[in-house]
């Protein structure tokens, strides 16, 4: 009952902040906007994600993404069940869809969102051979600020979430170990992108 609750609480959030972005003042053009996330690629993986602003849209954007990476024992010990167990944990491949409604403008300032992923991971252990694959479904709420400090479409966006997830196929167990999934999950990072 509480998964229930869980998910549709996260579910609601990003239905409300998709749902909140028409506007009078809108572009008098479909926006795109590409951005990665740097961090991706300094834990040995990569991300791509697109972006769009409806024309009827002034403060909503729509995406996908795609990405990869090794996750940081900093991460992995987050849940005290795997901390300093020796697992070496990789994001294979994840792909998401995003909502985000900008508050004063899009790429500019507060904005607010959510976000339904599919996530493919690569567990290892120190002492074990071999590893193991699962696949999680993640629902994430989430905020942050964008910042576009030039005069022109290159932004910053600094963002943290909450979000739910969950076991929905493959295998945790390596050895005689097996790598705990904690329900509730957070994430911060920056993502960097153009608009055009």
């Amino acid at each position: 009952m509480q998964t229930t609750k869980t998910i549709a609480f996260f579910a609601f959030f990003a239905f409300f902040a998709a749902g909140t972005g028409t506007a009078q003042e809108s572009p008098n053009r479909t926006k795109w906007s590409l951005e990665i996330d740097p961090a991706t690629f300094v834990w040995g993986g990569f991300s791509a994600h697109l972006r769009i602003q409806p024309k009827n849209a002034k403060h909503l954007v729509y995406g996908v993404g795609v990405y990869a990476m090794n996750m940081p024992d900093l991460l992995v010990g987050f849940d005290k069940n795997n901390k300093d167990q020796g697992w070496n944990v990789r994001i294979n491949r994840g792909y998401g869809v995003f909502a985000e409604h900008h508050f004063v403008e899009v790429n500019r300032r507060w904005f607010a969102g959510g976000q339904a992923s599919l996530q493919e991971y690569k567990i290892e252990r120190d002492d074990a051979d071999g590893s193991a694959k699962y696949t999680n479904a993640l629902l994430m709420a989430f905020g942050g600020y964008a910042i576009q400090p030039f005069n022109f479409n290159l932004y910053f966006k600094p963002w943290a979430g909450v979000g739910y997830t969950g076991k929905i196929s493959g295998q945790t167990k390596l050895g005689d170990a097996a790598y705990h999934i904690a329900p509730i999950t957070m994430f911060a990072t920056l993502h960097v992108g153009y608009s055009f």
